[in-house]
């Protein structure tokens, strides 16, 4: 039985460089369907696995106060987000008195999303986000001082003139070489004493955390405020365990300060860290099944444009097949012989769809943030589904084959 699988398989490899051109075009047909569904699939456990890594950093102990929900929505689906009067300086300071439960508690605003900041002649692209946060933000943000330090509570208190620069700020301005720390650089067209640099936290989505900077909140209250803005509270606590008793305390604590009444809807949004990170993923649900039915159609196509080449190759072969069959083959060796001789086609197609799928999927992952991925699970999905292509294609011209008369077999032509 052996003996007769591999001479199957040594015909079937035979058949496939005698018929080169037509072998490679089906190939790349089905190449083209596992490229799609591989390549979207780690494409998509890259960005889950970035949301995932980029959440962490926060922390699952996280929670923040702010006056517009999570809109985050795919295609048409889904409610838009609500969004409630902003949360001026002053409810945000009350609160930070107020709220007596053991967590750390920070206050900040983005100033702006589209600042230059300069030293010397270096300068950065108009796109620098800065911050105004007390001396509690880089620890609920979870951010790392790499160099220098944090704000004092006399420099947040009093507007002082400093900057805390990320990684990838410090790299433009100073080079990997010169100190950043008690350097001058200018934002805008104020001048701020760089106090400290924060940690490497590399691009997540597109976006990069390198490209922050944080001033006191004071200071960007003088210098950026707008009658429009809307400050942001995070709320830390020591341990995952204590998370839900404190956003029970601090919902009540809020909505005695923007005096929301007993039956009314909070007149704000609570958002836990981990709970956006779920809801991105589950998101991300949509597009696997779009995925499927991308990779279903194209290798349904796959197998139709190959059973037509294996019905081809039958009749192409009606001789050879008298002949085999004159010499003692059965039908069920003819039969396994096409049979295997489809798998094997549907395998290399498979084959290069999986590493094509891989360099895109990796490059998608390359763009998020994300390490290199080699998608086991979705590689082995990827060859049994070559193995069921090879055979619901191949059947059908295998049984044809199968039960051809070998005496009109060799009348044939």
């Amino acid at each position: 039985m052996q003996d007769v699988v591999l001479e199957n398989i040594k015909e079937s490899f035979k058949s496939v460089r005698n018929q080169l051109l037509r072998t490679i075009l089906t190939v790349l047909i089905i190449a083209i369907g596992i490229c799609a569904l591989v390549g979207i699939l780690t494409s998509i456990d890259a960005i889950k696995s970035s949301i995932s890594s980029n959440f962490s950093s926060m922390g699952s102990n996280t929670f923040s106060i702010k006056n517009e929900g999570s809109n985050i929505r795919m295609g048409k689906g889904g409610k838009k987000a609500k969004v409630y009067p902003i949360i001026d300086f002053q409810d945000a300071r009350e609160f930070k008195e107020q709220f007596n439960y053991p967590a750390t508690v920070s206050i900040s605003s983005r100033a702006t999303a589209t600042a230059t900041l300069k030293y010397k002649s270096e300068k950065t692209n108009p796109n620098i986000f800065v911050f105004g946060c007390d001396e509690d933000y880089t620890i609920t943000s979870g951010y790392e001082i790499a160099e220098g330090r944090n704000f004092s509570i006399s420099e947040v208190n009093s507007g002082a003139h400093t900057v805390i620069i990320g990684h990838e700020i410090r790299t433009t301005l100073f080079g990997s070489k010169e100190e950043a720390v008690d350097k001058i650089i200018s934002i805008g067209a104020s001048k701020y004493r760089v106090v400290g640099v924060l940690k490497e936290k590399g691009s997540s989505m597109g976006f990069s955390a390198d490209k922050n900077a944080l001033i006191p909140l004071q200071n960007a209250r003088q210098y950026f405020s707008s009658a429009n803005t809307s400050y942001l509270i995070n709320v830390m606590v020591e341990s995952p365990d204590e998370l839900d008793g404190a956003i029970g305390e601090a919902r009540g604590a809020f909505r005695t300060v923007r005096g929301d009444r007993i039956k009314e809807e909070a007149s704000f949004d609570i958002t836990r860290s981990d709970n956006v990170a779920s809801l991105l993923i589950e998101n991300l649900s949509m597009v696997s099944f779009s995925a499927y039915i991308i990779g279903f159609i194209t290798l349904l196509g796959a197998a139709i444009g190959l059973m037509n080449i294996m019905l081809v190759t039958v009749t192409e072969r009606t001789k050879e097949i008298g002949v085999r069959k004159a010499l003692g083959a059965s039908s069920r060796f003819i039969l396994m012989q096409f049979l295997v001789e489809a798998i094997i086609v549907c395998q290399i197609g498979g084959a290069v769809g999986i590493v094509l799928g891989i360099i895109i999927g990796n490059v998608v992952a390359g763009f998020v943030g994300a390490g290199f991925i080699i998608p086991w699970d979705w590689m082995i999905l990827a060859v049994v589904l070559c193995v069921l292509v090879g055979v619901v294609a191949g059947i059908y011209p295998a049984k044809r084959a199968a039960d051809l008369d070998p005496i009109e077999s060799l009348r044939y032509e």
